[in-house]
Order: structure tokens, then C-alpha cells, then sequence
């Protein structure tokens, strides 16, 4: 179940949360995010490599290259078993920005966005089948949980793929993690 909370971003302890679909996508697309359901155009396993992947959603993928002028597209995937998870899980915990306008559509698994927007955090828990953009220059952080198990296309403007500014804050630290908001939910 995808779900959307919105935090005052100085009092992560009143967030308002929201599960449905179109209110979810109403609220995001007030700040500047696009968020979609995608289905695939044929199956595949799960262990299925990255060409594999990116030819099974290749006419979504060409629509939002089209659409958006992305000039770089990649498969990012991590498990519990990775070796570098907490490595990972550090630097994209870490509040940044970046110059480009990027998406990200979860194949399998899921992980939590915040979207810091002007004095609000907008948390956003992405599970397959979700797509969600991140316009350029906004403050975010993202969250995979202790023992993440996600798939996504990444789609850039920038031919150098993802790369971060980070702000320095540690903001972050003040929210609840993947693993504390998916048990919140319950």
C-alpha cells in the first residue's frame, strides 16, 4: 500500500497521512511531483537484469524521455544479502538535492522518499508499481530500511546519472525511518 504522510518539518510527530490513490496524487502534484501506477508490458523474473528490465517498460520509459528529455536510464537494485546496503542506505538517508529533474519507478519491493518543500516534509512510502519524480532542486532524502529489498528505474536529465548536493542537515535523523512508518501504519 503506497501512503503519503505530510509533517510540519519542525514536528514529525503531527503528521496527516494518506493512502488513497488519488488524493495521494493530488497532493503531491501541488508541490510539483508526478506520481503514477505502472503495470509492466510482459513478465519477467525477478532476478532479471537490467536490460531485461528496461525493455519490459521500454514505451513508458520512451514516453517519459520524450516527454521530459531524460538522457540517462538505469536499474538500481538492492537486497538484505548486498554488502554495501548500510553504505547505501547512509547516503541516500542524507539530505540532498540535485540539479536535474529525475523519476524513479519501483519494479519490486519498496522505500520511503521525504520530499522537503518549504516547511513541510512529504513522506512517501513507493512500493511496486509506483512512479514518482523529484523536480529539480528540491530537498530530499531517501530511506530503503535496514534490510532493503527494492528495484527501480532511474531516469535523468543529466547524461552523469544521479548526483547529489548534500545540504549538510541532518534533518533526517529527526523522522521516522522506513521500517518505524511501514510499522506505524499497521
Amino acid at each position: 500500500m503506497s501512503a503519503l504522510t505530510v509533517y510540519p518539518d519542525n514536528q514529525p510527530q503531527l503528521g496527516e497521512t494518506a493512502t488513497d490513490f488519488i488524493a495521494i496524487q493530488n497532493r503531491l502534484n501541488a508541490i510539483g511531483v508526478q506520481f503514477e501506477r505502472w503495470t509492466a508490458n510482459c513478465d519477467f523474473a525477478a532476478d532479471a537484469d537490467q536490460d531485461t528490465v528496461l525493455a519490459a517498460y521500454s514505451d513508458s520509459i520512451d514516453r517519459l524521455k520524450r516527454q521530459y528529455n531524460f538522457q540517462s536510464v538505469d536499474v538500481i537494485s538492492l537486497g538484505p544479502d548486498h554488502p554495501e546496503k548500510a553504505a547505501f542506505r547512509q547516503k541516500f538517508l542524507a539530505e540532498h538535492t540535485h540539479a536535474d529533474f529525475e523519476v524513479r519507478f519501483f519494479i519490486e519491493g519498496r522505500g520511503l522518499f521525504f520530499l522537503h518543500v518549504e516547511d513541510k516534509v512529504y513522506a512517501m512510502l513507493c512500493e511496486q508499481g509506483d512512479l514518482i519524480s523529484v523536480p529539480a532542486n528540491t530537498t530530499h532524502w531517501f530511506d530503503m530500511g535496514e534490510n532493503p529489498k527494492f528495484k527501480c528505474i532511474r531516469l535523468f536529465t543529466t547524461p552523469d546519472g544521479w548526483v547529489a548536493d548534500f545540504t549538510g542537515s541532518d534533518i533526517a535523523k529527526s523522522f521516522p525511518t522506513l521500517d518505524q512508518y511501514v510499522a506505524g501504519l499497521s
